[in-house]
């Protein structure tokens, strides 16, 4: 029997994964079974405790066990969980640095990615289980942890923190409990605070407290006069308060109740995809097209570059002549991203009079433009200025992927993702053969496939078929909900046919044939 290599005293973790790598390609493995494969060459019994031993000897035991709790945490593992902080008890008051565990692991535990308004979507999102147990064993209750369940609507976490008495007495979490004595004492102490009553009449829009609603709606109404006017005109209280349900705070903050339910109304007909309503909505608020609402108008914009069919909106908001076509330097966004992301680059001609495309190689290779694509590469196939490559420069596309350090890896991969989705084959098949690994976890939002990306911007089966024809791996299921590309599409996206083609296809790639 071979023994073990032995681990370097202070071993890099990008060596093994460069390594593991290697292991894959020269073996033709999934990249999950290289890792396994190198952990046993090292005499360990998985790539996780191949990673823990990494981080130990170079003295980072704690971030080391943060990073362990946020993969058990999303595992919903609770005996995992009551193990490690009972080896790292500093657990119950480490905080990271980054968006979602700035909040410690109770941070991690109740922050969502998405909207967790009803019980099925806070299942998703969230971990109950493991909030209680981290309550019970006394982590530190950061604010921005109880601010979250606000603004995420997530009922459950809310009673959980109320039973455990660390929920904030303030009035937006009475308004939020719907605790209509609480509140109405509360007002009494606060009656000429404008920004506290909104904060919690958002607050009980959030969790549709509508008793407790419309009493700090009529406080509102005698401290706005703005407010007082528009609502006295005509318009429905219930109905109003129907529109704050998903409400930013921060906005309400900012601007008043009433800009804000304007503002609702517009992004509402482009939902609803009502080119009338926006339109004529915007026309009769024409300060949302001025320079203080140019942040306003990008989330239009964006809404539609990551949306299909919703063109014309576009037109029509140019047609209008808003600051943002004239702002400059232009404002930062993320439309031209959606657009290559989700195959929406025929926007392209409206979007650069904003923006321009990014001059890299992802972006070149979304636009199939394989000469410029080339021109990337060097003589020994390395990327060039490969810090100046999306995603390499921007943190926060990496964050959701938890592609940290940046790497020429992840730049290779976003490109194969950018030239599948947009139908360049020829693109794709160059950054193949140029190292982009074809099981890449790229995706949208969160980890999980190309694969899994096109089933859910398009289902495009042209376009997954170059990919099972290369032979991606269709077993690999995604961070969230643990499914394969064929459960999404059977149960995301409720589409049966699809879901069993995939599976034929599977079948058929095991096969061999």
């Amino acid at each position: 029997m071979t023994a073990p290599k032995s681990l370097p005293p202070r071993p890099s973790l990008e060596s093994l994964r460069k390594q593991a790598k290697k292991i894959a390609r020269d073996r033709s493995l999934s990249l999950r079974d290289a890792q396994l494969a190198l952990a046993r060459e090292y005499g360990f019994a998985g790539w996780q405790d191949l990673t823990r031993e990494d981080s130990t000897r170079l003295g980072k035991g704690l971030e080391w066990a943060a990073a362990q709790a946020r993969r058990i945490i999303h595992d919903n593992d609770v005996d995992g969980l009551k193990q490690l902080v009972t080896d790292y008890p500093a657990l119950l008051s480490w905080h990271g640095n980054d968006r979602d565990s700035n909040g410690g692991l109770l941070g991690i535990a109740t922050g969502a990615y998405g909207d967790a308004g009803d019980t099925q979507r806070e299942e998703w999102f969230t971990r109950g289980a493991c909030a209680e147990l981290l309550l019970d064993a006394g982590a530190v209750v950061m604010p921005s942890v109880c601010e979250g369940l606000l603004r995420s609507r997530a009922r459950g976490l809310l009673a959980l923190f109320q039973r455990k008495g660390v929920l904030p007495r303030t009035m937006k979490f009475l308004a939020a409990l719907g605790d209509l004595d609480a509140v109405r004492a509360a007002l009494d102490e606060h009656e000429n605070a404008l920004a506290a009553v909104n904060e919690a009449f958002v607050s009980a829009c959030h969790f549709e407290q509508n008793a407790v609603a419309l009493l700090l709606l009529e406080r509102t109404i005698a401290l706005d006069a703005e407010l007082a006017d528009h609502l006295d005109g005509g318009v429905d209280r219930r109905s109003f308060i129907a529109s704050f349900t998903k409400t930013d705070f921060a906005q309400v903050a900012t601007l008043g109740l009433w800009k804000v339910s304007v503002m609702e109304q517009i992004e509402r007909a482009l939902h609803d995809r009502d080119l009338s309503a926006f339109v004529t909505g915007l026309q009769r608020e024409p300060w949302l097209l001025g320079d203080a609402f140019v942040p306003f108008q990008d989330r239009l914009i964006g809404t539609a570059s990551f949306n299909t069919g919703v063109d014309a909106f576009i037109v029509a908001l140019f047609d209008l002549g808003p600051a943002i076509l004239r702002r400059q330097p232009p404002p930062p966004s993320k439309a031209i991203e959606y657009a290559f992301t989700y195959a929406n680059t025929h926007l392209l001609p409206l979007l650069t009079r904003i923006w321009p495309v990014p001059d890299d190689l992802p972006h070149a290779a979304g636009l199939g433009n394989l000469a410029r694509v080339t021109q990337w590469f060097d003589t020994d196939g390395a990327i060039r200025s490969v810090e100046a490559h999306y995603p390499y420069n921007d943190p926060d596309a990496r964050s959701h992927l938890r592609w940290d350090p940046p790497t020429a890896q992840q730049v290779l991969d976003v490109a194969l993702a950018f030239a599948v989705t947009n139908r360049h084959y020829d693109v794709a098949d160059f950054l193949l053969g140029h190292g982009a690994d074809i099981n890449t976890r790229w995706n949208s939002h969160e980890p999980a496939s190309i694969l899994h990306h096109l089933v859910f911007v398009h289902r495009d089966r042209e376009a997954m078929q170059f990919l099972i024809d290369r032979g991606i791996d269709m077993a690999v299921t995604d961070y969230r909900w643990n499914s394969t590309a064929a459960g999404w599409a059977r149960y995301a996206m409720n589409d049966e046919t699809l879901a069993q083609w995939l599976e034929e296809q599977e079948r058929l790639q095991t096969r061999g044939g």
